[in-house]
């Protein structure tokens, strides 16, 4: 099978990384991909956002399978573009994705599904704005209604901070330049949060491992949210029902009324869940895989990625057998560059990748993000906000934190940062 990923990130390099050792995997390409993925794959200066360009590079290369990996192409219509070729693709249309591009739409098709989520209001004026936060009263959550790569939520005690935030979203001062548009204001949910991915072929729906990840900068949950500074898999503490339970109060319904409105969702579906005192209730949906949850579910699935995803793209997914799944934990570490989540520095030199081989550090490997090579230098040098993403597995978290870490000190990157508590207190060391 000749398969291309569309997309840059890590969560793009942990897909490769997966397909290049799938045997199933004749050739495989990305793009434009980054310094890391160019070891697993041939690169393609193409731009993800170009749906015409993607699926002519489809075309040009006999592709088998497209895998779109960003949300933003998605909403762009970058899948559909590459169906109307004739070739299979993992990933939804961009009518299907506005579950991920508008907070409002999603919380419709929950209503109309009877998927359990927490109440809120949809805002438009700075009078709505003071209600919806009078309504529910600290903490207060703030989301924009738009995409905002994994950024656009702000969850604080401070009523003006909430209202700052909410007024920037619809346009109003502080951000008189911005086009006017919607924000949604919610009730806080309490309880810890849990990703969960589901494979679905708008009919069919496979859900994958649970996975938690960490938004907030720094240590102990402080700071700014972010787009993700680690993962692990499995959770020790989630009941063990828990998947089958979301597929068929949540994955399950909204796929359905997906379906029901003519708009079917093929791709991949994942749903934030808060596990509250009252239950599970659905956070907010993307309609891709999470960056940096994508990292250690890859690392425990024993079944090949492209049968799976090909099964998605071309609606047979009922034939597939159940997947199988490594034993061993999984843990990811972001290294962020200098300033992140605001404006990254970026063309930093990377130290310390050839070090981080298997052969001196035992089950953990370095996922490109934000990276590319220097043209003069050669150097492998920092290109975003979130540089690379450590990946380590063990027998247990605390095995998978250890390896992880001890990798990610073989590494420097000048004013990087990182948590030093991921995974920690489900491994039991906090």
């Amino acid at each position: 099978m000749k398969v291309l990923v569309i997309g840059g990130g890590a969560r793009e390099h942990a897909l490769c990384r997966s397909l290049s050792l799938d045997p199933d995997v004749t050739a495989l390409h990305c793009a434009p991909g980054n310094a890391g993925i160019a070891e697993v794959a041939e690169l393609h200066p193409v731009d993800a956002l170009d749906g015409a360009a993607v699926a002519d590079l489809a075309q040009r290369l006999e592709a088998d399978l497209v895998v779109v990996g960003p949300e933003a192409p998605l909403v762009a219509g970058v899948a559909d573009a590459v169906r109307e070729r004739g070739v299979p693709v993992f990933g939804p249309s961009a009518q299907a994705a506005v579950l991920e591009g508008s907070k409002a739409f999603a919380k419709d098709v929950m209503a109309a599904a009877g998927v359990p989520t927490a109440r809120s209001y949809l805002c438009t004026t700075p009078a709505e704005i003071d209600a919806a936060l009078d309504a529910f009263g600290a903490p207060y959550v703030v989301k924009d209604d738009g995409l905002a790569a994994g950024k656009g939520v702000v969850v604080t005690e401070d009523v003006e901070t909430a209202r700052a935030h909410a007024l920037a979203c619809v346009g109003a001062p502080p951000a008189p330049s911005r086009q006017r548009g919607s924000v949604v204001i919610e009730e806080f949910l309490d309880g810890p949060e849990v990703s969960l991915f589901a494979v679905t072929d708008g009919e069919t729906v496979v859900p994958l491992q649970p996975a938690q990840d960490f938004k907030r900068a720094h240590d102990a949950d402080e700071g700014p949210n972010t787009g993700g500074m680690g993962a692990y898999s499995p959770l020790p503490w989630a009941d063990p029902k828990l998947v089958d339970e979301v597929l068929q109060s949540v994955l399950q319904p909204t796929v359905d009324e997906l379906r029901r409105r003519g708009t079917p969702f093929s791709g991949l579906l994942y749903a934030g869940l808060a596990i509250t005192s009252r239950g599970v209730r659905v956070i907010e949906f993307n309609a891709r895989f999470g960056d940096p949850e994508t990292q250690v579910v890859l690392a425990r699935l024993r079944t090949p990625l492209s049968g799976l995803l090909h099964a998605a793209a071309t609606g047979t997914l009922a034939a597939l057998p159940p997947l199988r799944w490594s034993d061993d934990a999984a843990v990811t570490v972001v290294v962020a560059s200098h300033n992140y989540p605001g404006t990254p520095r970026t063309g930093d030199p990377i130290g310390g990748l050839t070090e981080v081989a298997e052969q001196d550090a035992p089950g953990a490997y370095v996922l490109h993000a934000g990276t590319k090579k220097d043209a003069a230098t050669g150097e492998v040098v920092s290109a975003g906000g979130r540089v690379l993403s450590v990946t380590a597995t063990g027998t247990d978290l605390a095995a998978a934190r250890e390896r992880a870490y001890r990798a990610l000190g073989r590494l420097t990157l000048d004013g990087s940062h990182h948590r030093t508590d991921i995974a920690a207190r489900a491994a039991g060391e906090s």
